[in-house]
């Protein structure tokens, strides 16, 4: 019986190999496979047994976080143990490495498996970028094979080895181990900045060839051989900083914003984690597809096979979803984000990936500003999106809070005919009394820019003068509610919370107005009026008013 979706399955069904994970977790980790959904039934017939409401969903679809997950490491590091290097006749290797021939070596390569934590993000169409936490572990594969001068005499290997094995960040190296075929290596990262992590292995190789004659040995020839072989991975070392600002509103909450220069998670404004915030970025694992084929080659040619060993990495991608504050009815409200324009990273996804990516342009998170009930500033904590990579929090100068005003909006009829109304706005500082000029471009010095405030008013947006003064026009009757859109706190000093105030206009609300109405339909009646006179005389005329009284 052949099984759609069964038979060539690209990665171990859950619970079928010991990777440190459970079987729903496992379940998670395979963007990039095939999703044809195979339903219970046939699958429980297949191989006896059911799976979880969550290893079904996975099935069909990929599986997203809202944090970069740990289970891509945890899956890489067991099965990396199930990676084997052969022996000096032997080679095995990755469909993708370089390899390299010497003398006596032959399809010689160093290969980096995985380096963990790192996040490849997906920026924008064309561009991702992997970012990597200043400590890490990676692990790689080194082998080659051992090749004999083409001659009809006999050679013996005496000696091969691995010799050296070490790991150079932009040339300095920054970790070493003993000669291993499959090295593991912890680094620390020196910078923030884009960098180059490359895996270096030395291979040396001694045969000896020994003449005899009569069973005494006559010459002995020694022939060495020695190769460097390297695979580098470029990135950017994560190093986050985050610089947050404070507000307080006249109500008593609590406003903050925090400006990030690189894309990251979101914070918490909480010791207990309660309130929250997170950007526009969420996260989904996948396998590495240039391991999915083990290549082994030999002096005869070289043989394909299924690889035992898949390294799983975390990605990043911006969200339809979009940001969102949590908890979502009674936690903060977001009040602006900014960022930058970037165009949708959907073609950088590859094959078989189904996730809420973002369809079009999209702005990027990197400042998030919300208003709270509550800000605990000791406990504010800001995560990045490479996992374990938390941001140092730089405290703004004490003094610095900015303090919300309210403001006073009135909205008044200056005049009005049949067909216009002109309404007068002025805007005053609630607590001064000082008139509040919008048409200045910017008040104080700004911690972020941010679109100037304004007053809008049916379909217009205004703006008032120094005298705190603004006059409109209005042709469609109505009740008008204006309302002041304040430009934000981060942008403004001193900064108000919105106010509205309402204005109503009809021509009848004037004398002139009832006289216009009577008038207008005065001389839309006369016609009829005119008709109904011309009728009666008619009747008269022909005697024909007997019959309207008999």
């Amino acid at each position: 019986m052949t099984v759609t979706g069964l038979a060539a399955a690209n990665h171990p069904r859950p619970g079928t190999e010991g990777n440190g994970l459970t079987e729903n977790e496992s379940a998670t980790l395979w963007s990039h496979d095939a999703d044809d959904y195979t339903n219970e039934s046939t699958y429980s017939q297949h191989y006896g047994e059911h799976r979880t409401a969550l290893q079904q969903l996975a099935n069909g679809t990929d599986i997203t976080f809202t944090r970069p997950p740990k289970t891509a490491a945890t899956w890489t590091k067991h099965d990396f143990r199930d990676l084997h290097a052969s022996g000096p006749e032997t080679s095995l290797h990755p469909e993708n490495a370089d390899l390299e021939d010497g003398a006596l070596i032959a399809d010689a390569h160093a290969t980096i498996f995985a380096a963990q934590p790192t996040t490849r993000a997906h920026l924008a169409s064309g561009e991702t970028r992997t970012y990597l936490a200043p400590d890490g572990t990676l692990r790689g594969l080194v082998d080659y094979r051992v090749r004999y001068p083409s001659t009809s005499a006999d050679w013996s290997l005496t000696k091969h080895q691995i010799s050296r094995v070490w790991l150079t960040q932009d040339g300095d190296t920054i970790a070493s181990s003993t000669g291993t075929q499959t090295p593991t290596l912890d680094y620390q990262l020196q910078n923030d900045r884009t960098t180059t992590l490359t895996l270096h292995a030395t291979i040396e190789v001694r045969i000896e060839q020994t003449t005899t004659v009569n069973g005494n040995t006559v010459s002995t020839m020694t022939e060495t051989d020695s190769i460097t072989v390297t695979d580098s991975l470029s990135g950017s070392v994560y190093n986050l900083a985050a610089y947050p600002y404070y507000a307080t509103y006249p109500n008593g909450d609590a406003g903050v914003a925090i400006l990030q220069s690189r894309p990251w998670q979101g914070y918490t404004l909480t010791e207990i984690g309660s309130a929250r915030v997170r950007g526009v970025w969420r996260f989904y694992t996948a396998r590495h597809t240039g391991w999915d084929t083990l290549v082994t080659s030999t002096r005869n040619g070289e043989t394909r096979t299924q690889s035992d060993a898949i390294p799983v990495s975390v990605h990043a991608y911006p969200s339809r979803i979009g940001p969102v504050a949590e908890p979502v009815r009674t936690g903060p409200e977001i009040v602006e984000t900014w960022g930058i324009n970037r165009s949708s990273p959907t073609p950088t996804l590859g094959e078989d990936v189904h996730i809420d990516v973002v369809n079009h342009s999209y702005t990027t998170t990197y400042g998030v500003a919300v208003r709270a009930e509550q800000v605990d500033r000791q406990a504010l904590h800001v995560a990045g999106i490479v996992r374990g990579v938390n941001a140092t929090i730089f405290q703004p100068q004490a003094g610095s809070t900015r303090h919300l005003r309210e403001s006073s909006l009135t909205a008044t009829v200056l005049s009005q005919n049949v067909s216009a109304a002109t309404v007068r706005l002025e805007l005053r500082d609630n607590q001064t009394g000082a008139p509040i000029d919008l048409s200045q471009e910017q008040r104080g010095r700004p911690l972020a820019q941010s679109p100037a405030g304004y007053i809008v008013i049916g379909d217009q947006h205004v703006e008032t003068n120094r005298s705190g003064v603004a006059v409109v026009t209005l042709t469609q009757p109505g009740i008008y509610t204006a309302q002041y859109q304040p430009e934000s706190w981060l942008g403004a000093n001193p900064a108000y919370v919105r106010t509205q105030a309402s204005v109503r206009w009809h021509p009848l609300g004037t004398l002139s107005g009832w006289f216009n109405l009577v008038f207008t339909t005065g001389w839309k009646l006369l016609p009829f009026v005119v008709m109904f006179y011309a009728g009666q005389r008619l009747l008269r005329m022909f005697g024909l008013d007997r019959f309207q009284n008999p």
